[in-house]
């Protein structure tokens, strides 16, 4: 049995991380910002909830510590969280507040798991941290620019954080996996009832990302999609 972290564990792509985690018999806390979610969730998948704003990042890395003083350092953390720009949101045309709301929940947050509670799992030598990107912030490839650049870029950001990371931690010979996934268009509150997946099958990578036997030698560090790498 594994301790795992999960944000934006109350709906959609963090929902089912957290209950296929949970179902695997893994010690399950979720973090949401929304407490009638919460309660919800906590209710119907049988884990905790505690309560974490991703947009403010000065709770983010109080939380992180609260975190791991109540729980201990987690083998499993699931960064599920995320919002969709707003779709004028052009580089030239969006505005400061724009910019930031988008950085802070879908990059900075990020950056502030992954640098706190990401930090304890790489000393303790086992740990695998799996973040919700998207093929929209690929560099290269279909689709890879125009429109909702404050998305774009964010998601940009997080597959370079993880490149980095996975390189400064040794590529996983030292215990540590951080990868990202793309969910590719699936049925959740941003991605829409008309999708042509459904949240399971977004969720899919990650689930197998996180519980995966690691062997030496093995590939860490990379975008994924359908448990193939994506190059961005």
């Amino acid at each position: 049995m594994a301790l795992a972290f999960v944000t934006g564990a109350s709906r959609g792509l963090g929902y089912e991380v957290a209950k296929a985690l949970k179902a695997r018999g893994d010690e399950v806390i979720g973090m949401s910002k929304d407490p009638e979610r919460a309660k919800k969730a906590g209710s119907e998948l049988a884990i905790a909830f505690e309560s974490m704003d991703c947009q403010q990042i000065p709770q983010v890395r109080s939380v992180s510590a609260e975190l791991l003083a109540k729980y201990g350092t987690p083998e499993i953390m699931v960064l599920a969280h995320g919002v969709m720009s707003e779709k004028m949101a052009k580089t030239l045309r969006t505005n400061d507040a724009e910019w930031s709301r988008v950085l802070d929940i879908n990059l900075n947050s990020v950056f502030t798991l992954v640098n706190s509670i990401g930090a304890a799992m790489a000393e303790a030598r086992d740990g695998r941290v799996i973040v919700f990107s998207a093929c929209l912030g690929r560099m290269s490839g279909p689709g890879n620019a125009g429109g909702v650049a404050p998305y774009r870029i964010s998601k940009a950001g997080v597959n370079a954080l993880v490149r980095n990371l996975a390189h400064e931690t040794g590529h996983g010979a030292r215990g540590f996996l951080v990868d990202a996934i793309c969910p590719n268009h699936s049925r959740t509150d941003m991605g829409g009832p008309d999708a042509p997946r459904s949240a399971a099958e977004g969720a899919a990578t990650a689930i197998w990302l996180a519980t995966r036997q690691f062997i030496p030698g093995d590939k860490t560090g990379l975008l994924w999609e359908d448990q193939e790498v994506v190059p961005w």
